[in-house]
Formats: structure tokens, sequence, C-alpha cells
């Protein structure tokens, strides 16, 4: 996935952006001011982006303040220009504390935003790196636009504001977002990695004028959506503009393959891919420990085998434990010339392949545009979406935002870096709905009602699928009574439990209850135990 997404709270974690994140990931010295720090670390200015600009005096484009971000994101949620609102107030003779108040949008709150971090895949920015000045400059500018088209249709379709008793009322942001983007160029290790930080501001305005927080989970359910939408465009402006052509490639045996520009090396991606090296085999420790954990009674903690959530989970662990201390930043011609040095005396590429690597590549897409054809088959497409979607979420079951990932993967791959027609992604959900999905929302709540969160699963039927492989059952221990099973999944979640009401109570007995259904040999032995037969 190459659009990652975090947090940002007001506070310690504004800070440390206020530090590091908007001067390149470099160290900005004490009472440097925020643009000298830019130039020092030879990285842009950050530029506001947004449709929601307007609204709070911006423009698209303009560069991005100290005192801006400081309000808008380290003052819980304040106007960009706040400290001028109060200062004008206080001018005419108004309390400070509604001069204070006028600088406000909305609610104070503490998630003031969430940095969405874009990079393209390994051999787009491979070719930005080691390419000529007008490679570079086509690249940022095709990674440029697919960002300002992703965040239009986060506008459009993701964002949501809610209001009213318990987030009742649901309605988009109509005048848009406010958004600041940072440009990066290199990785902590020092390799090539041209990425963009797109600090998101959280607060959006409805159509009565008012402020209110969008709903920041909406938009981590749609990150996987968002991040497909991404590499979709800016490998299609890349390859349309420079003559390239993309090719799937497995680089790990077993999983999916990837979608990369034909022609540039996978030992060049291996050359910069220290980091990954050094997760992956932290990661393998991580997952050997998961599997192996017992709880005080030598039962398992976790299930064998590690589900693709864990596997999320512990690689953040990884990356954490292995994360290398930031080296000083330096401009980006001496990085590029660097980097070329670099990738023609320690990988395997031959010099003249490193030198030439757009003509390479423009000659595998030659021969790629000749046999390949962009034909896409929208029943087909939908098929084989919605097959995908059902054996890869588990239980068979997904929402619409899943289908529309994989529809952008699966159109990425047709189309081997040429432009589809617009729509054509939801063209495709919307026939895989209409033909080989079921609608199995809860009718009566809430936000199984929204188009967005009802539930579907596949059309199929589930013996047509093979079983899956359950953990072997523990054979059961004579001198043990039944329940002593159930009593060791719940006993530990409320022996330190400080009990504030009976149904803090009930809560946790009910959550550790629903482990059951990992634990078959529990319910077995407890049916053993009464004598009764469960009649299926």
């Amino acid at each position: 996935m190459t659009v990652d997404i975090r947090v940002i709270r007001a506070g310690q974690m504004y800070r440390y952006y206020l530090r590091q994140t908007v001067v390149g990931d470099g160290r900005r010295p004490a009472r440097t001011p925020l643009r000298a720090a830019q130039e020092q670390a030879g990285v842009p200015a950050g530029l506001w982006m947004g449709r929601g600009l307007a609204a709070l005096g911006l423009a698209r484009g303009e560069e991005v303040t100290e005192a801006q971000l400081r309000n808008l994101f380290g003052e819980r949620g304040r106007h960009p220009y706040a400290d001028r609102i109060e200062a004008d107030l206080l001018a005419k003779g108004v309390s400070p504390k509604k001069a204070f108040k006028a600088g406000a949008l909305g609610r104070r709150v503490m998630v003031t935003g969430v940095d969405f971090v874009f990079r393209p895949q390994p051999t787009i920015y491979l070719l930005w790196a080691l390419g000529d000045e007008e490679t570079r400059r086509v690249i940022e500018a095709a990674h440029e636009r697919a960002i300002e088209r992703v965040l239009e249709w986060i506008e459009d379709e993701v964002a949501v504001i809610r209001y009213g008793k318990d987030g009742i009322y649901r309605v988009r942001p109509p005048g848009g977002l406010v958004a600041a983007r940072f440009r990066h160029y290199e990785a902590r290790s020092g390799m090539p990695l041209l990425h963009d930080h797109l600090l998101l501001s959280v607060k959006g305005q409805r159509l009565d004028g008012k402020w209110n927080s969008i709903h920041t989970l909406a938009l981590h359910e749609n990150t996987v959506a968002a991040s497909a939408l991404y590499n979709e465009l800016v490998a299609a402006e890349v390859c349309e503009a420079l003559g390239l052509a993309t090719e799937p490639r497995t680089v790990t045996p077993g999983r999916r393959p990837v979608v990369e520009i034909a022609g540039v090396p996978h030992e060049l991606i291996r050359w910069t891919a220290r980091r990954s090296d050094q997760i992956a085999a932290c990661l393998a420790e991580l997952e050997h420990e998961y599997v192996t954990a017992v709880d005080d009674d030598g039962e398992l903690k976790f299930l064998p085998v590690v589900s693709e959530r864990a596997r999320a989970k512990l690689n953040q662990i990884a990356a954490r434990k292995t994360r290398p201390p930031k080296q000083q930043t330096q401009p980006l011609a001496q990085l590029r010339a660097w980097w070329k040095v670099s990738a023609i005396l320690t990988s395997t590429v031959a010099a003249d392949v490193i030198n030439s690597l757009l003509e390479y590549a423009r000659a595998a897409a030659a021969v790629i545009r000749a046999r390949v054809a962009a034909v896409v088959d929208v029943a087909l497409a939908a098929v084989d979406v919605a097959a995908t979607v059902f054996v890869m979420n588990e239980g068979g079951r997904f929402h619409r935002r899943h289908l529309l990932a994989e529809a952008r993967r699966h159109l990425a791959l047709v189309m081997r870096g040429r432009r589809r027609e617009p729509g054509l992604d939801e063209k495709i959900v919307a026939t895989a709905i209409s033909t080989h999905c079921l609608d199995i929302s809860e009718p009566t709540t809430t936000i199984g009602l929204l188009k967005d969160y009802r539930l579907y699963t596949a059309r199929w039927s589930l013996s047509d699928l093979p079983a899956r492989p359950r953990p072997p059952a523990l054979v059961p221990d004579p001198d043990r009574h039944p329940t002593e099973g159930v009593w060791s999944l719940v006993k530990r979640d409320i022996g330190n439990l400080a009990v504030a009401d009976l149904g803090q109570i009930t809560r946790a007995v009910k959550r550790k209850l629903k482990m059951l259904q990992y634990r078959p040999e529990a319910i077995d032995g407890c049916l053993a135990g009464t004598d009764l037969a469960l009649d299926l």
C-alpha cells in the first residue's frame, strides 16, 4: 500500500510535525524560522490544497506559514488567521473571551487532522531519482496531480461531518476540505523515496455555515481505496507522459503481484530495500512469538496462524523497532548525484542500464503495448472483483469500499499504464453488487442503512468453497470439569478489572465469550458434560 494514514493530535504530536516532518524529516534547529529551516534542508515550502481554502481566506498553492499550522493543527482547530481575527476584534473593544471564540472553527478538538503519506511505486521513484531533470519534473507533476485527484475523491465521496445526538446526521462538507502538503525526497536509510505528507484538517463547514469535525474513521476505512486510486493515477500519468507501460511482478511468493514500470530492473528495488530487509527479519521473529505466546494456564493466547490484521500490527511494531536515527538532510541535486554513484557501485545492475534507465523502460513498454491490448470487460471484471474480495475478507463479508479498492487494482493491472475512462471503477462495483453480491445488512441500525456501510457477501454457495483449516483440537483432560475451559477464557479479563458497575462486568464477560468461536473444543466439552447433543 503506497498511501499511509496517521492521526495528528494537538500537543506533543503536533510539535513533532513542526520540528521534523515539515522540514523534510530533518532536525529543525531551535528558534529557526520555518522557511529558513526548509531552505537549509533543501525541501520546498509547504503548500495549501483543497476546495475549503476559500472559506478560510486561503488560496490553492499558497505557502504554508508556521502561524497558520499552529492555529489549525496545534491550537485544537482554530482559524489559520485566528491571531489576526482576535487582534482586530480586541482593537474594536470586543471582550477577550468573545475575540478568542471568534477565531475558533466550531468546538475545540484534540484530534486536529490526519497525515496522509503518498509515495509512488518503487520503479517510479527510481526513474525520478536516477533519470534526467526532465524525467524528474514529469514524475513530480504526475505525483502532484494524483494527490489532487485523490483529495477531490475524499472530499466528494469519503469525508462526512457527523452532528446531532450520537452523530445521527451525516453530511458531506459542501465547501470541501483544507490540507497542507509537504514534500520529502529520501527515506530514513538515505535511499531515494519521493513522498508527500498531506496534513488534512478535520474541520469542515456545513451548509448553515457552522464548523464541525469530519469523521476520521471514514478516512481510515477508505485508505486502501485511496491508495489503489493513487497508484492507478500516478502510473497512468507517468506512462502517458514518458511513453512507458506497467507490468505485474511477483515480489513475495504466495502473495498477489504488484504493478510496476516495465523495464526497470528489480535489482534496483532491492538496492533501496535496506529498511525492508530489516523489517522483514524483525517481523519473522515477532510472528513466531505471536503464534507461540501462552497465558498463565499454558494455553495459546492467540490463534496459531497470523491474520492479516495481526500481521499489519506486527509490521508496524517491527518498523518502529528497526527505525534508524534521522540523517542530516541534503539538497536534492546532491542526493541525486550520490544515488546514481551508489547505484552503480553497490547494486548488481550494469552502469549503462542505470545511465539509460528511461530508454530501457521505453523499449520494454513498446513490446508490451504491441502485444497487450487494454480491454476492460465490465462483466468479467465484476466477477473477478467480487470473487477476490469474497475470498480475502474473513467470513466472506465485505463493504462497498472493499469492492472499490479491488476494482481499482484490477484496472491498474489490465490497463498497463494507459488512462481509463472516468467512472469505470464505479461501474464495475455497481455491476458486482447487482449481479454477484447479496445484501446482508442489518436494516434496524442507522449505519446499516447508509450506502457506504451496507454489508455484502457473495451469492455463491458457501458449500462450494473448501473448508477453512481449524487448529488441532486439544485432547480433553478427564480430571478437568468441562466448564473450566470456558472459565479460563473469562477469568483473565475480569481478574484485574476495576469494576465501576455491573454493566462493565457484563461487557467484559461477553467479549471473552465471543472468543469461544475459536475454541470449538471448549464448546464440545460443555455439551459432553451436560449429556446433551447438538441437533443440527
